[in-house]
């Protein structure tokens, strides 16, 4: 399997915002967005070929209860079904973090953190040649959305640029439809951008969209402490 790093950070989105968490990124994406924060497993995949063994034995060396797979997107990672068996066989809690194109086939998960890609996401035909079709015919599965809804404890989370992308969300949603035991108190709008200056600009207009959907605002907290940098 091709992991482009493994760190020890804290979590800074969603329900687990704050948690202490080791973070296991794979390399390579089925996406190429458009403000990709990681392009280093996107874009220009970089990294090493690791054993599952070597993996688990990386993870369990920090002496920690959760685990987060990301990426790019770990659900096209060959061999991520097995790592996530093997890591809950250590009795860990797994989040997973997946744009939601590809079904989940009863991978092991605690936490599904789905994070749909809207319109915003969609890059320059010009900087990204056949990517920009590819990524816009393939970034929302409505169907594999709410397969993932239906089995795991989940959260939905988007990037949002500006209120012209409540309407996408809504109408994703009610395609979607009722899930049991998912509300929408479990859909987080998170704003776009990778400096702190840029999301506190932002964040203002989500918290005021959030009170008027009655969604959940998500910070970044990762850039807050860190800045826009690899292994936080």
């Amino acid at each position: 399997m091709r992991i482009s790093e493994i760190f020890h950070s804290i979590q800074g989105e969603g329900l687990l915002l704050g948690v202490p968490s080791v973070f296991v990124r794979t390399s390579g994406c089925n996406l190429r967005c458009r403000w990709c924060d990681t392009p280093y497993a996107s874009w220009q995949p970089e990294g090493e070929s690791m054993e599952i063994p070597a993996i688990v034995s990386q993870v369990k060396a920090y002496d920690c209860s959760h685990v987060v797979l990301s990426g790019g997107e770990p659900m096209i990672a060959a061999g991520i079904h097995e790592l996530a068996s093997a890591l809950k066989a250590e009795g860990l809690h797994i989040t997973i973090e997946t744009a939601a194109t590809m079904p989940p086939d009863g991978i092991a998960c605690d936490l599904a953190s789905l994070s749909p890609k809207l319109a915003n996401s969609t890059p320059d035909e010009t900087l990204a040649g056949a990517w920009s079709q590819r990524h816009e015919s393939t970034r929302l599965q409505p169907e594999v959305i709410r397969d993932w809804l239906e089995h795991y404890p989940a959260q939905l989370k988007f990037v949002v640029s500006a209120v012209e992308d409540l309407p996408e969300i809504e109408n994703l949603l009610a395609e979607i439809g009722t899930v049991t035991g998912f509300t929408r108190d479990r859909v987080l709008l998170m704003p776009e951008g990778t400096d702190v200056e840029t999301l506190r600009e932002r964040g203002p207009l989500l918290a005021e969209l959030c009170l008027e959907h009655g969604f959940r605002f998500a910070p970044r907290l990762q850039i807050e402490l860190f800045g826009n940098t690899r292994g936080t």
